[in-house]
């Protein structure tokens, strides 16, 4: 496994990082979900992914108890407030209040004395952005946050939450985690260079497109019964189309000359950013990570993005 700082911060973590959404405390038993942080762990992943609206609380309450058999000081635990988590007025957004409370309510699922990496897991237009910077800025100082981060704001937001923070003094934004992978390449455009200049590293999440970049789903055929596709709240309609179908079966071609599987060459291309810090992958079974790990160190040659742009773009 290979590590990278995130952002200018100087804490690394690993390219390859573990998530819990949809998993952990939903449609995987608990005992499946602890052998894959385990996995994980063992192979060198020392960031893992949760949030308090994952299941109202029960995934954050998983991958604590999963983790505490192992030392604070060895892995990098990341959680997120924004969501709706009761039915009251001030029980989901970005306010002081929402913020402070949740941040306790997630420690207390967690079993731990402070997080990491607090994401603001979207914007928030109703709460003034001086408000809930200020509320993490006081997390921090009081050690129950060390960084702080946002998910899916645009580059304007992020650079205006960045200027508000270098005049108020307050704690920066230092991580971002967007929808990042070769069948979503939003952030390329704007995000990226925004965060290259001020310090911001990328933690991608769905780096595989929900699973089409592994190659389980074909045209013409039915979705695999054990497949996230086939759950009935899912909806891939966007990205499970024929035309990326099509471009995975092409890019499967690139993976071989690789000794590659596709899964692999995704997220190996992703890592081609070095604004990217980790890769934030999905996994109900250990041996989903063993193979998604190998992807951390692979160095795609110009050659093979080439050919991989090519496909991309048809």
């Amino acid at each position: 496994m290979e590590y990278r700082r995130l952002g200018h911060t100087g804490l690394k973590v690993s390219e390859i990082s573990l998530g819990s959404w949809l998993t952990y405390g939903g449609y995987v038993e608990e005992q499946k979900a602890e052998a894959a942080i385990d996995k994980a762990y063992d192979l060198g992943i020392n960031f893992f992914d949760t949030a308090n609206v994952y299941m109202r609380g029960e995934a954050e309450k998983i991958v604590g108890k999963s983790l505490s058999k192992y030392p604070r000081d060895s892995y990098v635990l990341a959680t997120k407030v924004f969501g709706k988590m009761g039915d009251g007025p001030n029980d989901q957004g970005l306010s002081r209040k929402h913020i402070i409370e949740q941040c306790h309510a997630s420690l207390q699922r967690l079993g731990l004395d402070y997080i990491d990496i607090y994401y603001c897991h979207r914007y928030h237009k109703d709460t003034p952005l001086e408000e809930t910077l200020r509320a993490l800025d006081d997390l921090i100082r009081q050690g129950k946050v060390l960084y702080i981060g946002v998910s899916e704001w645009t580059a304007e937001q992020i650079t205006e939450a960045v200027h508000l923070a270098d005049k108020k003094l307050l704690d920066r934004i230092v991580v971002n985690q967007p929808n990042y992978s070769m069948l979503h390449r939003n952030i390329e455009n704007e995000i990226i260079p925004v965060s290259e200049k001020h310090g911001i590293g990328q933690v991608v999440f769905s780096p595989l497109a929900q699973g089409v970049l592994t190659g389980k789903y074909k045209i013409g055929e039915s979705l695999p019964a054990d497949s996230r596709a086939a759950q009935e709240n899912m909806d891939l309609s966007r990205v499970l189309t024929e035309s990326n179908l099509e471009k995975v079966e092409s890019l499967k071609e690139i993976a071989s000359d690789e000794n590659l599987s596709i899964a692999q060459l995704a997220i190996a291309w992703i890592l081609r950013q070095q604004n990217v810090s980790s890769a934030l992958i999905g996994a109900s079974k250990p041996e989903q990570i063993e193979e998604n790990v190998k992807a951390s160190g692979i160095n795609l040659s110009q050659n093979t993005l080439d050919k991989i742009e090519n496909i991309l773009n048809k």
